[in-house]
Protein backbone atom coordinates (compact mmCIF):
# COMPACT_ATOMS: atom_id res chain seq x y z
CA UNK A 1 0.00 0.00 0.00
CA UNK A 2 1.00 3.72 -0.91
CA UNK A 3 1.04 5.20 2.69
CA UNK A 4 5.05 5.89 2.59
CA UNK A 5 4.93 7.06 -1.44
CA UNK A 6 5.87 10.50 -1.83
CA UNK A 7 7.58 12.67 -4.18
CA UNK A 8 8.74 15.01 -1.60
CA UNK A 9 10.68 14.02 1.83
CA UNK A 10 10.85 10.66 3.01
CA UNK A 11 12.12 9.78 6.42
CA UNK A 12 13.85 6.95 7.53
CA UNK A 13 13.90 5.69 11.04
CA UNK A 14 16.27 2.72 10.68
CA UNK A 15 19.05 4.34 12.21
CA UNK A 16 16.62 4.90 15.59
CA UNK A 17 16.79 1.45 16.51
CA UNK A 18 17.32 -0.48 20.13
CA UNK A 19 15.73 -0.75 23.43
CA UNK A 20 16.29 2.56 25.54
CA UNK A 21 15.16 1.08 29.25
CA UNK A 22 13.15 -1.52 31.15
CA UNK A 23 11.35 -1.46 34.29
CA UNK A 24 10.49 -4.70 34.93
CA UNK A 25 8.49 -4.09 37.86
CA UNK A 26 6.21 -1.37 36.18
CA UNK A 27 5.95 -3.91 32.92
CA UNK A 28 7.43 -1.37 30.46
CA UNK A 29 10.26 -1.06 28.10
CA UNK A 30 10.98 2.42 25.89
CA UNK A 31 12.71 1.69 22.39
CA UNK A 32 13.60 3.60 19.32
CA UNK A 33 10.90 3.60 16.59
CA UNK A 34 13.17 2.21 14.04
CA UNK A 35 14.16 -1.36 15.86
CA UNK A 36 12.85 -4.03 14.07
CA UNK A 37 10.70 -6.89 15.33
CA UNK A 38 13.19 -9.20 15.47
CA UNK A 39 15.97 -7.50 17.08
CA UNK A 40 13.40 -6.22 19.28
CA UNK A 41 12.40 -9.15 20.74
CA UNK A 42 16.07 -10.62 21.32
CA UNK A 43 16.96 -6.98 23.28
CA UNK A 44 13.93 -7.58 25.66
CA UNK A 45 14.85 -11.09 26.32
CA UNK A 46 18.14 -10.28 27.17
CA UNK A 47 16.30 -7.89 29.91
CA UNK A 48 14.20 -10.59 31.22
CA UNK A 49 10.60 -9.46 29.32
CA UNK A 50 8.93 -9.87 26.21
CA UNK A 51 5.64 -8.16 24.57
CA UNK A 52 2.54 -10.58 24.65
CA UNK A 53 2.47 -11.24 20.79
CA UNK A 54 4.02 -10.83 16.99
CA UNK A 55 2.40 -10.42 13.74
CA UNK A 56 2.78 -13.42 10.85
CA UNK A 57 6.10 -12.45 10.25
CA UNK A 58 8.56 -9.52 11.88
CA UNK A 59 10.18 -7.89 8.94
CA UNK A 60 8.76 -4.72 10.25
CA UNK A 61 9.92 -1.82 12.63
CA UNK A 62 8.13 -1.82 15.47
CA UNK A 63 6.68 1.83 14.56
CA UNK A 64 5.55 0.46 11.54
CA UNK A 65 3.45 -2.42 12.95
CA UNK A 66 2.11 -0.51 15.87
CA UNK A 67 1.36 2.64 13.21
CA UNK A 68 -0.44 0.16 10.84
CA UNK A 69 -2.58 -2.10 13.53
CA UNK A 70 0.23 -5.44 13.05
CA UNK A 71 -1.32 -8.21 14.30
CA UNK A 72 -1.05 -12.03 15.38
CA UNK A 73 -3.15 -14.48 17.14
CA UNK A 74 -5.51 -14.88 19.59
CA UNK A 75 -8.64 -13.82 21.11
CA UNK A 76 -7.59 -12.86 24.23
CA UNK A 77 -4.64 -10.42 22.57
CA UNK A 78 -5.06 -7.56 20.97
CA UNK A 79 -3.10 -6.03 17.96
CA UNK A 80 0.51 -4.75 18.22
CA UNK A 81 -0.53 -0.92 18.53
CA UNK A 82 -2.41 -2.20 21.96
CA UNK A 83 1.09 -2.19 23.61
CA UNK A 84 1.94 1.29 22.91
CA UNK A 85 1.23 2.95 26.14
CA UNK A 86 3.44 5.90 26.03
CA UNK A 87 6.16 7.73 23.68
CA UNK A 88 7.47 10.84 22.50
CA UNK A 89 6.39 12.08 18.44
CA UNK A 90 7.26 15.46 16.35
CA UNK A 91 4.31 16.87 14.96
CA UNK A 92 3.47 18.55 11.81
CA UNK A 93 4.16 22.16 12.96
CA UNK A 94 7.41 20.34 14.65
CA UNK A 95 6.84 20.27 18.51
CA UNK A 96 7.91 17.30 20.41
CA UNK A 97 4.67 15.91 21.78
CA UNK A 98 5.05 13.34 25.21
CA UNK A 99 2.12 11.25 25.32
CA UNK A 100 1.34 8.43 28.19
CA UNK A 101 -1.40 6.13 29.14
CA UNK A 102 -3.29 8.49 31.84
CA UNK A 103 -3.94 11.09 29.16
CA UNK A 104 -1.94 13.61 30.27
CA UNK A 105 0.23 15.46 27.33
CA UNK A 106 2.20 18.58 26.08
CA UNK A 107 0.41 19.38 23.24
CA UNK A 108 -2.90 21.54 23.22
CA UNK A 109 -5.93 20.59 24.57
CA UNK A 110 -7.11 17.28 23.09
CA UNK A 111 -9.38 16.28 25.42
CA UNK A 112 -8.14 13.36 28.41
CA UNK A 113 -7.28 10.30 26.71
CA UNK A 114 -7.70 11.46 23.22
CA UNK A 115 -3.49 11.33 22.13
CA UNK A 116 -3.00 7.76 23.21
CA UNK A 117 -5.33 5.93 21.38
CA UNK A 118 -5.19 8.22 18.07
CA UNK A 119 -1.51 7.54 17.93
CA UNK A 120 -1.56 3.66 18.43
CA UNK A 121 -2.78 3.40 14.82
CA UNK A 122 -2.31 6.41 13.42
CA UNK A 123 -0.62 6.11 9.88
CA UNK A 124 2.16 8.24 9.97
CA UNK A 125 -0.67 10.80 10.11
CA UNK A 126 -0.37 12.65 13.38
CA UNK A 127 3.70 13.02 13.48
CA UNK A 128 7.24 10.62 13.54
CA UNK A 129 7.81 8.72 16.51
CA UNK A 130 10.90 9.06 18.41
CA UNK A 131 10.43 6.65 21.40
CA UNK A 132 7.69 4.51 22.20
CA UNK A 133 7.03 2.85 25.93
CA UNK A 134 5.28 -0.46 25.36
CA UNK A 135 3.54 -2.88 27.44
CA UNK A 136 6.10 -5.84 28.53
CA UNK A 137 5.82 -9.05 30.25
CA UNK A 138 8.28 -11.39 31.49
CA UNK A 139 10.14 -13.58 28.69
CA UNK A 140 8.55 -16.66 28.44
CA UNK A 141 8.23 -19.69 26.11
CA UNK A 142 5.81 -20.78 23.43
CA UNK A 143 5.46 -24.34 22.13
CA UNK A 144 3.89 -24.61 18.97
CA UNK A 145 1.93 -27.60 16.82
CA UNK A 146 1.37 -26.97 13.15
CA UNK A 147 -1.64 -29.96 11.81
CA UNK A 148 -2.27 -30.51 8.46
CA UNK A 149 -6.17 -31.24 8.46
CA UNK A 150 -9.46 -31.41 6.41
CA UNK A 151 -11.33 -27.76 6.04
CA UNK A 152 -14.79 -29.11 7.55
CA UNK A 153 -12.92 -30.42 10.98
CA UNK A 154 -11.58 -27.18 11.65
CA UNK A 155 -14.98 -25.29 10.68
CA UNK A 156 -16.73 -27.78 13.26
CA UNK A 157 -13.98 -27.28 16.21
CA UNK A 158 -13.43 -23.25 14.99
CA UNK A 159 -14.79 -21.94 18.39
CA UNK A 160 -13.27 -24.77 20.78
CA UNK A 161 -9.79 -23.97 18.86
CA UNK A 162 -10.55 -20.49 19.52
CA UNK A 163 -10.91 -21.03 23.14
CA UNK A 164 -8.79 -23.49 23.78
CA UNK A 165 -5.71 -21.91 22.59
CA UNK A 166 -3.69 -19.03 23.46
CA UNK A 167 -2.83 -18.27 19.74
CA UNK A 168 -4.77 -19.51 17.38
CA UNK A 169 -5.15 -19.39 13.52
CA UNK A 170 -5.65 -21.67 10.55
CA UNK A 171 -5.11 -21.70 6.69
CA UNK A 172 -7.26 -22.93 4.04
CA UNK A 173 -6.00 -24.05 1.06
CA UNK A 174 -8.14 -23.69 -1.73
CA UNK A 175 -7.58 -26.33 -4.36
CA UNK A 176 -7.48 -29.33 -1.53
CA UNK A 177 -10.03 -28.22 1.01
CA UNK A 178 -6.92 -29.47 3.48
CA UNK A 179 -6.09 -26.62 6.22
CA UNK A 180 -3.14 -25.69 8.61
CA UNK A 181 -4.39 -25.35 12.06
CA UNK A 182 -1.28 -23.57 14.02
CA UNK A 183 -1.63 -23.83 17.96
CA UNK A 184 1.21 -21.86 20.18
CA UNK A 185 0.49 -22.21 24.44
CA UNK A 186 2.98 -21.93 26.82
CA UNK A 187 4.64 -25.19 28.18
CA UNK A 188 2.06 -26.98 30.50
CA UNK A 189 -0.69 -24.99 29.41
CA UNK A 190 -1.69 -27.34 26.32
CA UNK A 191 -5.57 -27.89 25.22
CA UNK A 192 -6.33 -31.04 25.53
CA UNK A 193 -8.44 -30.49 21.89
CA UNK A 194 -5.77 -32.05 18.70
CA UNK A 195 -6.37 -32.03 15.19
CA UNK A 196 -6.97 -35.24 12.93
CA UNK A 197 -4.25 -35.35 10.68
CA UNK A 198 -0.27 -35.00 10.04
CA UNK A 199 1.85 -33.24 12.59
CA UNK A 200 3.72 -30.76 10.18
CA UNK A 201 5.55 -29.13 12.35
CA UNK A 202 6.80 -28.94 16.47
CA UNK A 203 8.76 -26.73 18.10
CA UNK A 204 9.30 -25.24 21.51
CA UNK A 205 11.40 -21.79 22.09
CA UNK A 206 11.59 -18.01 23.36
CA UNK A 207 7.78 -16.45 21.85
CA UNK A 208 9.83 -13.90 19.11
CA UNK A 209 11.50 -16.74 17.82
CA UNK A 210 8.29 -19.34 17.79
CA UNK A 211 5.74 -16.77 16.56
CA UNK A 212 6.57 -15.45 13.62
CA UNK A 213 6.84 -17.56 10.31
CA UNK A 214 9.41 -17.31 7.68
CA UNK A 215 8.01 -15.72 4.19
CA UNK A 216 10.31 -15.96 1.52
CA UNK A 217 7.69 -15.84 -1.97
CA UNK A 218 6.39 -12.64 -2.78
CA UNK A 219 2.56 -12.29 -2.68
CA UNK A 220 -0.47 -10.04 -2.97
CA UNK A 221 -2.93 -9.50 0.47
CA UNK A 222 -6.31 -8.45 1.44
CA UNK A 223 -7.93 -8.56 4.79
CA UNK A 224 -10.22 -7.31 6.61
CA UNK A 225 -11.22 -7.02 10.28
CA UNK A 226 -14.99 -8.70 11.31
CA UNK A 227 -16.62 -8.99 14.37
CA UNK A 228 -15.63 -12.62 15.82
CA UNK A 229 -18.67 -15.47 14.79
CA UNK A 230 -18.25 -18.65 16.48
CA UNK A 231 -19.91 -19.92 13.13
CA UNK A 232 -17.21 -18.34 10.58
CA UNK A 233 -20.33 -17.40 8.28
CA UNK A 234 -18.08 -15.19 6.58
CA UNK A 235 -15.56 -17.64 6.10
CA UNK A 236 -17.70 -19.91 4.61
CA UNK A 237 -19.10 -17.71 1.74
CA UNK A 238 -15.26 -16.79 0.72
CA UNK A 239 -14.82 -20.57 0.63
CA UNK A 240 -18.10 -21.37 -2.08
CA UNK A 241 -17.01 -18.26 -3.92
CA UNK A 242 -13.63 -19.18 -4.43
CA UNK A 243 -14.51 -22.65 -5.14
CA UNK A 244 -16.94 -21.30 -7.64
CA UNK A 245 -14.99 -18.22 -9.06
CA UNK A 246 -11.72 -18.42 -8.49
CA UNK A 247 -10.49 -21.88 -7.72
CA UNK A 248 -8.82 -22.55 -11.36
CA UNK A 249 -6.73 -19.16 -11.06
CA UNK A 250 -6.20 -19.02 -7.12
CA UNK A 251 -4.11 -21.61 -5.37
CA UNK A 252 -2.39 -19.25 -2.28
CA UNK A 253 -4.32 -19.52 1.02
CA UNK A 254 -7.46 -17.96 3.26
CA UNK A 255 -6.00 -17.54 6.57
CA UNK A 256 -8.56 -16.63 9.82
CA UNK A 257 -7.42 -15.39 12.61
CA UNK A 258 -8.26 -13.94 16.13
CA UNK A 259 -7.78 -10.40 18.21
CA UNK A 260 -8.93 -8.75 21.13
CA UNK A 261 -10.85 -6.01 21.47
CA UNK A 262 -9.33 -2.80 21.52
CA UNK A 263 -10.36 1.19 21.73
CA UNK A 264 -7.47 2.91 19.09
CA UNK A 265 -9.52 4.95 17.10
CA UNK A 266 -8.65 3.27 13.78
CA UNK A 267 -8.01 0.04 14.78
CA UNK A 268 -9.73 -2.92 12.83
CA UNK A 269 -10.87 -4.55 16.50
CA UNK A 270 -11.90 -1.28 18.05
CA UNK A 271 -14.99 -1.71 20.24
CA UNK A 272 -15.20 -5.54 18.90
CA UNK A 273 -13.85 -8.88 19.36
CA UNK A 274 -12.58 -9.56 16.29
CA UNK A 275 -11.39 -12.59 13.64
CA UNK A 276 -9.92 -11.85 10.36
CA UNK A 277 -9.68 -12.87 7.13
CA UNK A 278 -6.89 -13.04 5.05
CA UNK A 279 -6.73 -13.32 0.93
CA UNK A 280 -3.05 -14.38 -0.58
CA UNK A 281 -2.29 -14.22 -3.92
CA UNK A 282 0.89 -14.79 -5.64
CA UNK A 283 2.48 -11.58 -6.65
CA UNK A 284 3.39 -12.15 -10.31
CA UNK A 285 -0.13 -13.35 -11.42
CA UNK A 286 -2.66 -10.33 -11.42
CA UNK A 287 -4.92 -9.85 -8.06
CA UNK A 288 -7.33 -7.21 -9.17
CA UNK A 289 -10.40 -9.37 -10.11
CA UNK A 290 -9.98 -11.95 -7.39
CA UNK A 291 -9.65 -9.23 -4.79
CA UNK A 292 -12.32 -6.87 -5.98
CA UNK A 293 -14.71 -9.78 -6.44
CA UNK A 294 -13.94 -10.98 -2.51
CA UNK A 295 -13.92 -7.02 -0.95
CA UNK A 296 -17.55 -6.33 -1.00
CA UNK A 297 -18.26 -9.68 0.43
CA UNK A 298 -16.23 -9.29 3.43
CA UNK A 299 -17.51 -5.44 3.57
CA UNK A 300 -21.25 -7.35 4.02
CA UNK A 301 -20.01 -8.73 7.04
CA UNK A 302 -19.05 -6.05 8.60
CA UNK A 303 -14.86 -5.54 7.55
CA UNK A 304 -12.57 -2.96 8.51
CA UNK A 305 -9.51 -3.02 5.82
CA UNK A 306 -5.82 -3.65 7.32
CA UNK A 307 -4.24 -0.48 6.76
CA UNK A 308 -1.25 -2.21 5.15
CA UNK A 309 -2.64 -4.29 2.78
CA UNK A 310 -4.47 -4.11 -0.33
CA UNK A 311 -8.20 -2.27 -0.54
CA UNK A 312 -10.10 0.51 -2.15
CA UNK A 313 -12.16 1.84 1.10
CA UNK A 314 -11.50 5.59 0.64
CA UNK A 315 -12.95 8.02 3.82
CA UNK A 316 -16.38 8.22 3.07
CA UNK A 317 -16.54 4.37 2.83
CA UNK A 318 -14.49 4.58 6.28
CA UNK A 319 -15.58 7.12 8.27
CA UNK A 320 -18.97 4.85 9.66
CA UNK A 321 -16.98 2.00 10.37
CA UNK A 322 -15.04 3.41 12.83
CA UNK A 323 -16.81 4.57 16.74
CA UNK A 324 -13.87 7.56 16.69
CA UNK A 325 -13.28 8.81 13.55
CA UNK A 326 -13.96 11.98 13.64
CA UNK A 327 -12.01 12.12 17.10
CA UNK A 328 -9.12 11.42 14.86
CA UNK A 329 -9.96 13.68 12.52
CA UNK A 330 -9.48 16.29 15.55
CA UNK A 331 -6.41 15.26 16.97
CA UNK A 332 -4.88 15.32 13.34
CA UNK A 333 -5.98 18.76 12.56
CA UNK A 334 -4.55 20.06 15.76
CA UNK A 335 -1.35 18.19 15.34
CA UNK A 336 -0.68 18.64 11.67
CA UNK A 337 -2.77 21.49 10.49
CA UNK A 338 -1.08 22.24 7.37
CA UNK A 339 -1.04 18.45 6.15
CA UNK A 340 2.87 18.07 5.51
CA UNK A 341 2.73 15.03 6.70
CA UNK A 342 -0.08 13.56 4.38
CA UNK A 343 0.73 12.15 1.09
CA UNK A 344 -2.39 11.54 -1.67
CA UNK A 345 -3.06 8.49 -0.45
CA UNK A 346 -3.25 9.43 3.33
CA UNK A 347 -5.47 12.24 2.53
CA UNK A 348 -7.46 10.21 0.31
CA UNK A 349 -8.35 7.81 3.29
CA UNK A 350 -8.72 10.65 5.75
CA UNK A 351 -10.39 13.49 4.28
CA UNK A 352 -11.83 12.45 0.80
CA UNK A 353 -8.93 13.92 -1.60
CA UNK A 354 -5.63 14.43 -2.12
CA UNK A 355 -5.92 18.32 -1.82
CA UNK A 356 -2.81 19.35 0.21
CA UNK A 357 -0.76 16.18 0.09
Amino acid sequence: MPLVATDDELVSLERMTGVLAVDAAAGTAEVLPGTPMDELGAQLVERGVAIDNYGDVDYQAIAGAIGTGTHGSGARLGNLSSILVGGTLVTGTGEAVRFTRDGHDASADLGQDALLPAAQVSLGALGIFTSLTLRVRPAYELHRTNWMTHIDWVLEHFHELVEANRCFDFYWYPRSDLAQVRMLNEPGDEPGIRPPGELRREETGPSYEILPNDRHLRFEEMEHMLPLDPELRAFREVRERVKAKHRTRVGWRVLVRTIAADDAMLSGAQGRPTMTIALLHNASLPHEHYFGDMEPLLLEHGGRPHWGKKHTMRAAQLAPLYLRWNEFARVREALDPDGVLRNEHLSELLIGSSEGA
